[in-house]
């Protein structure tokens, strides 16, 4: 089981380096990259400060922080006061950050639409929930470890 987790592991990350490179370009014919994609795109469900938006994608604050002032200054975001915490204001997507957003997601449709042609949805929705399960289980694993 361990030799076909290992292949599963090296699958996702040939599958991620793929998907990452067909998203650089999908966002640069909008003028962006993919850090600021998922940047934008993480905000819109909700505002959200820069540290809570660095945990839901996985990476370093810093490296949000640089994007979030990018995207500011760009007039694509807004930082607007917290009401829970003074010196952690929560960034939000201006009209024309939704814009760009919508056109960057449309763009990225297509190309989705033309990758799953034939590939049937519940074979997604598995592959999908296996992925779910597995990070669960890492999550679960991280937590007892650092119990000791």
């Amino acid at each position: 089981m361990s030799e076909q987790l290992a292949l599963l592991v090296a699958d996702v990350f040939e599958a991620a380096g793929l998907l990452r490179k067909m998203g650089e370009g999908v966002a640069a014919a909008e003028g962006q990259t993919q850090a600021r994609w998922q940047l934008l795109s993480v905000v819109s469900e909700e505002p959200l400060t820069v540290a809570r938006a660095a945990r839901r994608l996985g990476i370093a604050r810093q490296g949000v922080q640089r994007v979030a002032n990018d995207l500011v200054r760009e007039d694509l975001a807004g930082f607007h006061p917290n009401p829970d915490h003074r010196g952690s204001p929560l960034l939000t997507l201006t009209p024309l950050g939704r814009t760009t957003l919508e056109r960057i997601t449309d763009r990225a449709s297509a190309i989705h639409q033309v990758l799953t042609a034939d590939i049937a949805t519940a074979d997604i929705a598995a592959a999908r929930s296996l992925l779910r399960r597995l990070i669960d289980e890492v999550h679960r694993y991280e937590e007892q470890a650092a119990d000791g």
